[in-house]
């Protein structure tokens, strides 16, 4: 039983992790590399993350500076940036690429904090969809004979108590970002 549950809480941190990293990816009026994460540019022919490509420096709140370890790489980041959903147009001095984000309007918000709502709606699934995992397991335990009802009964609160929490705990980085994302 404490394995089931112990297994449940660790893939339920792991959908905890990916909301994480994909609010991380949706853009706030700050510039950060994060907003990177996602893009892949061509490199010799194979899609390779752009974190991999270059280095990212932000100079000032709204401008990002990028620095390709290898020059030949520039023009594949450049269109991958100006291909993205980012709505920004990268420009390119010959040694770095500077990536001036544009004031969010209102509209872009709203669409960042709806983005926001998918991506924690699939993180619940997901931790709803562990949970329905540990419990067959246990139900199979229960149907085998090799627990009590009881001990189930026990197990089932315990699970439920670690799904609440996982599932605040994605409610309360949404919280978060929206703030972020209507923060002027």
């Amino acid at each position: 039983m404490a394995d089931i549950i112990s297994d449940a809480e660790q893939k339920m941190a792991k959908a905890i992790d990916y909301a994480k990293e994909e609010f991380a990816a949706i853009r706030t009026g700050r510039a950060h590399p994060a907003m990177f994460s996602k893009l892949t540019a061509d490199y010799y022919g194979t899609p390779t993350p752009i974190q991999q490509l270059a280095s990212f420096n932000v100079p000032e709140a709204r401008m990002i500076m990028i620095t390709p370890y290898d020059r030949s790489a520039m023009a594949g980041i450049e269109k991958a940036i100006r291909d993205s959903d980012l709505g920004v147009n990268p420009t390119d001095d010959g040694n770095v690429i500077r990536v001036t984000m544009p004031e969010l309007t209102e509209e872009r918000r709203r669409e960042y904090i709806k983005l926001a709502k998918t991506k924690a709606e699939e993180a619940r699934v997901s931790v709803r969809s562990v949970r329905r995992t540990a419990k067959e397991s246990i139900d199979k335990l229960v149907k085998d004979s090799e627990v009590g009802e009881d001990e189930a009964a026990r197990a089932e609160k315990q699970l439920d108590s670690v799904t609440k929490k996982h599932t605040d705990s994605i409610d309360d980085l949404l919280k978060h970002k929206e703030s972020e994302l209507l923060e002027v």
